[in-house]
This record gives C-alpha cells, sequence and structure tokens, in this order.
C-alpha cells in the first residue's frame, strides 16, 4: 500500500521501517546519555543501582521494541507479500477477465460479421430469384402476349372465312333451289344421327312418280312415312322486315299462301293409300320460322293437322325420330321372337347337360377322394412297420390280415 504525503507517495511497508528506525535510533541515544549522565556525576552506587536497574529494565524494554520492531518488520513484510500477491490476483484475474471479454468481443465480432455474411449471401440470393422470377415473368408474359396475338391473327382469319360463310350462306338461301339443297343436308345430318342406317332411304320414287327427300321405312301400321323438306325464306324475310301496316298484312297473306301450298303439295304428293302411311313430315330447318308458325299461325298448323301433314322444325323432328327408332326396335324383336325362343329353348337344354355333367364330375371327385384316403392309411401303416424294422422291434410285430386292393378302375 502507498500513501502520499506532501506529493511524495510512501509505500507503506518502508514507512513502518523508517518509524521503527527513528524510533530506536532515539531510544539507544537517550541510553547513552543516562550512562554518561551517571559516569559524569559520580554518584553513589547506591544511587548507581536503581538507575542500573531502570538501566535493565530499559534494556529490556528496548530489546522487547526491537523484537517488536522485529514482529513489525515481519508483519509489514507479510502486508508487503500479501498486497504483491493480491496486485499479482488481482492483474491476472484483471487479465483473465480482459482475455475472457475479448474473447466474447471477438466471438461476437466473428457471429455479428457472419450473420451480415449470411443476410448479404441470402439477400443476393433473395436477389437473383427476384430477377430470375422477373426475367421468367416476363419472358412468360412476352410468350403469351406473342400466343394472344397468334390467337387474335388466327381469330382474324376465322372472321374473315365467316364472313364468307355467311355471304356464301346468304347466296345459297337466295336461291331456292339451293335452299332446298341446304334443307336437305341439314335433314339427312338429324336422320343419320337419330335412326338405323337401314331403316330409311334418300329420295325414294312413290308410285305416282314422285321422288320424296326421305322416306322412314316403319313396319305397318303406320307403314313407311315421308319427310319432305321445305323453307318460306322469302316470306318468313318479308314479315320481319315489314316496316308499316300495309306491308305485314302483305307478308303475312304471302306466308299463309306458302306454308299451305307447302302442305298440299305434301299431302298430295307424299300420302298414298296402302303405300306409305297415313300422314306425312313437312321439315322446316328453321327453328325461328318454326315458332313463328305456332306463334302467330296455329290456323296453319290446324290446317296441317286436318291434311295428316305435321310440322317439324330440326329439334321435333330429332324427337319424333327417336320414337320412330323405338318403333322400329319393337317391331325388329317382334321379328325375332321365335329366334330368341329357339335360342331360348337350347339355353335350357345345355343348361341340364350341364347340370348332369357337373352331377358326374362330383361323382368321380368323391370316389377319387375316398381312394386318397384309403392310399394314406396304407402309407401311414406301412411308415409305422418301416420304423419298427428300422429299430430291430421284431417282438411287437404282429400278424394282420391284408387288405385286398379295390379296383377303383371298374368303377
Amino acid at each position: 500500500m502507498t500513501f502520499e504525503f506532501g506529493g511524495v507517495e510512501v509505500v507503506l511497508a518502508q514507512g513502518f521501517l523508517i518509524a521503527a528506525t527513528i524510533a530506536s535510533a532515539l531510544i539507544l541515544l537517550l541510553f547513552a546519555l543516562l550512562i554518561l549522565v551517571v559516569v559524569r556525576s559520580g554518584r553513589s552506587a547506591r544511587a548507581v543501582a536503581p538507575l542500573a536497574q531502570q538501566l535493565g529494565f530499559l534494556g529490556q524494554h528496548v530489546q522487547g521494541l526491537a523484537q517488536g520492531q522485529e514482529g513489525l518488520r515481519a508483519s509489514i513484510q507479510t502486508v508487503s507479500d500479501t498486497a504483491t500477491n493480491g496486485q499479482a490476483q488481482l492483474a491476472q484475474t484483471v487479465e483473465q477477465r480482459l482475455g475472457a471479454v475479448q474473447q466474447q468481443m471477438q466471438d461476437r465480432l466473428a457471429e455479428n460479421a457472419m450473420r451480415s455474411q449470411r443476410g448479404l449471401t441470402e439477400m443476393q440470393e433473395r436477389m437473383k430469384e427476384t430477377l430470375h422470377g422477373s426475367s421468367k415473368q416476363t419472358t412468360t408474359s412476352l410468350t403469351q402476349l406473342q400466343e394472344r396475338l397468334a390467337a387474335i391473327d388466327k381469330a382474324q382469319d376465322n372472321i374473315t372465312k365467316l364472313s364468307g360463310d355467311v355471304l356464301s350462306l346468304q347466296d345459297i338461301l337466295s336461291n331456292k333451289q339451293t335452299r332446298g339443297a341446304f334443307g336437305e343436308i341439314q335433314l339427312r345430318d338429324i336422320v343419320g344421327k337419330a335412326l338405323p342406317n337401314d331403316s330409311y332411304s334418300w329420295q325414294p320414287t312413290l308410285s305416282n312418280g314422285k321422288r320424296a327427300d326421305c322416306m322412314v321405312d316403319l313396319p305397318n301400321p303406320p307403314g313407311p312415312i315421308v319427310i319432305d323438306s321445305k323453307f318460306p325464306l322469302e316470306a318468313y324475310e318479308a314479315l320481319r322486315a315489314a316496316d308499316s301496316e300495309h306491308a305485314l298484312r302483305q307478308a303475312v297473306s304471302q306466308m299463309k299462301v306458302a306454308v299451305k301450298k307447302h302442305i298440299s303439295d305434301i299431302s298430295e304428293k307424299y300420302i298414298i293409300e296402302g303405300e306409305t302411311a297415313d300422314g306425312a313430315l313437312m321439315f322446316l330447318p328453321s327453328e325461328a320460322v318454326y315458332a313463328e308458325l305456332h306463334a302467330n299461325f296455329p290456323e296453319l298448323v290446324r290446317e296441317g293437322f286436318d291434311k295428316r301433314v305435321w310440322i317439324v322444325s330440326p329439334t321435333t323432328c330429332m324427337a319424333t325420330l327417336n320414337t320412330m327408332r323405338a318403333i322400329l326396335k319393337d317391331a325388329r324383336m317382334r321379328e325375332q321372337a321365335g329366334a330368341i325362343r329357339k335360342e331360348l329353348s337350347m339355353l335350357v337344354g345345355d343348361v341340364d347337360r350341364l347340370g348332369t355333367r357337373v352331377g358326374n364330375l362330383d361323382r368321380h371327385f368323391s370316389q377319387a377322394s375316398k381312394d386318397i384316403e384309403e392310399i394314406k392309411i396304407s402309407a401311414d401303416k406301412a411308415g409305422k412297420r418301416a420304423n419298427r424294422l428300422d429299430n430291430f422291434d421284431f417282438e411287437e410285430l404282429e400278424e394282420q390280415p391284408v387288405l385286398p386292393l379295390k379296383d377303383t378302375a371298374a368303377e
């Protein structure tokens, strides 16, 4: 330990040594002065004896003081050593703590550096992924844009083609012959989808020399029925285009005349007693014309009923043909009833023979199972005898009757 006196630092152990030295010097000096005083004064021995005794006590005290000084010095040395060791331990502890703190700081700095590096790496990866995704999305968008442009070009081509088809359809519908051919083509498509190929014919010639568009060969009754395609387009267009009362009356009159003529033609040409059915179908290839007749011209529909001509559209024609298909199927089932009964009788005979043969097979299996059981019994006995012979157990052998083998071949 150190103390500062007047700006001078004094170590505690050194101060104790200096103080003890000074005290010892003072005591020795005092002791010398006393001796000198006693010698000079020449007092008597009686006076000197107490003084000598006191000097002896003083010497003992001085000796004790010297011993105390020595103990104090040892204590001061111990304290100095302890202080030195404490300073060394303190310095070592401080150094260790500083080292630990420095290591922790280095570890944290390294960890922070690793985190920063990892964060930078992740950020770079995210940026790469983002850039890659943006590039991919841009590429996809461009590809989709090209596909859409191609689709637009294709749609434009289709629109151009459709415009040409519409113009062609207008050209077809403007001519009566081509319009009739258009209705026949539509009728062919519907009939071909609804009926078997051998149940109808196209452009048949009747006994009166007239040729119908289609004739369905139905059984009697009702018999073959004719389907003829008619398309009163001019009258319908005039009716739709009428913009005045007078034009509307003229269009209505034109519509009635055209439809009545078609009904009369079909009734007179294609309904022949004993040759065709007692009725015919007038096919309108337009749902709009069919709806117009049933909505605003019910008298024409009733007139068709009176003349046994039924007006059908593409939708109702399909339903009617499906009904005819059911009639054809029922007729063919009746025609094949005899063959079906014959096949059923033959099937019953086959089933009876199958039952007989199954019974025979079951009997043979039962006999074979019995023979196998007897073979197992004989094999067990032979095995036991072989074991006894192998163990020289001749005394245990007993005479047993030998059973004759059955002739299963005869059975």
